[in-house]
């Protein structure tokens, strides 16, 4: 029985790792083909598919596709957490990653707006469509898959790896965007910036291999064995779950705007207003991301320590406070300032908000419509924060003249509504029953020693 007993401990153990490694993987791959998109859009889109229109016009409308992406989101969230709750988790993973990497190949073998006109432009929103509707669904399931299969107590640091993804989907990005960069203006405008693109087939490969291995979500396993699913996942969120959908969209709405500022918006503003180096951004950039590997995890562990909520307040405090000090030092254009600006925008700001969010927001809803859930609160956060936060910040550096200190107010907003979304969220039980047992532990010991002296 012992042997038993330690051979199910062995492979419950090796189940939760697998999951966590392997959603950390996969999503690092669609965050790549995501933001490869991103950083094009900022630096290279605007003169292939938008030539006719002057420079920041063309930006705009560069990043106009980009948003469609997050427009899609919110329908691969509803879609993909449908059939996540009613079909299983792993399965959607599986079809989210074909949806997000083929576009990415046919987006690198895309004929531009000089063969095609504005049908480039048409085929560009389609195919980051798409893309939009796969990412919905993407990180759903990631997180549920990591957050589902840990053990108590570690549910923050194990659903903290997919998060972590992100930072290295952005460094595979910068670093293949910064490759090409390297290439001479014609050579890169005329066929090296597909190779970032066409290169996304081969992670698409061994995303598959990792994904295909990891056994169904236990939660997920536990709903269909008791019969409990629900007809229509999302209709019950929107009808029994008003207060968690609004809350977790307000609440996330803040840091996902934040994230796409310092890490799009920032390449262009850099880069066409203040004249910084190309290079010079997308190095630090590459830099951030390194941090976001090792802070989201680090951030994770500790917010199963003091509550994930309490770690994700703290986050949104520390942006309310950095806006200011961020857009300060990218104004010096001194590369030191600048480069101390991004890392730490991206890669220590954003991890404290963004690594205890998985625990965080899963915790909001039941198991049987938990995919639908996140998927959709999320997502629709993704469009009223990330999506619409390049175009606003452009807008709103043209109404001020140049000067940024209206995205600061902009951005110091969206963190206050944040903070008081957050507060409407129960706290993480497990914290709460720790801290409780401690503390009932730490009167029992004051009364013996009361009752010694």
């Amino acid at each position: 029985m012992q042997t038993l007993h330690g051979n199910g401990s062995n492979s419950k153990k090796s189940s939760h790792r697998l999951a966590g490694i392997s959603s950390m993987v996969g999503t690092t791959i669609e965050w790549y083909d995501f933001f490869i998109y991103g950083a094009a859009a900022a630096l290279i889109f605007n003169k292939l598919f938008f030539p006719n229109l002057d420079p920041l016009t063309g930006v705009l409308a560069a990043f106009g596709t980009y948003a469609v992406g997050f427009i899609g989101r919110p329908l691969g969230g509803l879609v993909f957490g449908h059939f996540g709750d009613k079909i299983g988790r792993k399965s959607m993973l599986l079809l989210t990653l074909m949806l997000m990497g083929i576009p990415t190949v046919l987006i690198g073998l895309l004929p531009t707006y000089e063969s095609i006109g504005y049908w480039a432009a048409i085929c560009l929103v389609v195919l980051r469509f798409i893309q939009g509707m796969a990412m919905g669904g993407e990180w759903g399931g990631a997180v549920l898959m990591a957050v589902e299969h840990a053990p108590e107590g570690g549910k923050g640091f194990w659903g903290s790896l997919p998060q972590a993804s992100t930072g290295g989907g952005l460094l595979l990005a910068s670093v293949a965007l910064g490759l090409v960069s390297l290439l001479p203006e014609q050579a890169l405008f005329s066929w090296g910036w597909r190779i970032p693109f066409l290169a996304s087939i081969v992670l698409l490969a061994v995303g598959w291999y990792i994904r295909v291995k990891v056994p169904e979500s236990p939660d997920f396993e536990k709903v269909k064995q008791q019969a409990e699913e629900v007809k229509i996942p999302a209709l019950q969120v929107f009808k029994q779950h008003p207060k968690q959908l609004i809350s977790i969209i307000l609440a996330r709405a803040a840091e996902n705007a934040w994230f796409y500022l310092a890490s799009t918006f920032t390449l262009a503003y850099t880069t066409t207003q203040l004249g910084v180096p190309r290079q010079d951004i997308l190095f630090a950039t590459m830099c951030g991301a390194v941090v976001i590997l090792f802070m989201t995890p680090l951030c994770g562990h500790l917010s199963d320590k003091v509550g994930q909520r309490n770690m994700f307040m703290f986050g949104l405090c520390v942006l309310a406070l950095y806006s200011y000090p961020f857009f300060s030092m990218l104004n010096t254009k001194d590369p030191v300032l600048v480069w101390t600006a991004i890392v730490l925008a991206i890669g220590v700001v954003f991890p404290i908000m963004y690594a205890p969010q998985a625990q965080l927001f899963a915790r909001q809803f039941p198991a049987e419509i938990r995919y639908s859930g996140i998927s959709i609160s999320v997502q629709l956060a993704g469009v009223l924060g990330g999506g619409i936060a390049p175009l606003i910040a452009t807008k709103l550096l043209s109404i001020g003249g140049g000067n940024p200190y209206l995205i600061m107010l902009y951005i110091g907003s969206m963190a206050i509504v944040a903070i008081i979304a957050t507060s409407f969220m129960p706290r993480d039980k497990h914290y709460s029953s720790q801290h409780a047992h401690s503390s009932e532990k730490r009167l029992d010991m004051d009364a013996k020693m009361t009752e010694h002296s």
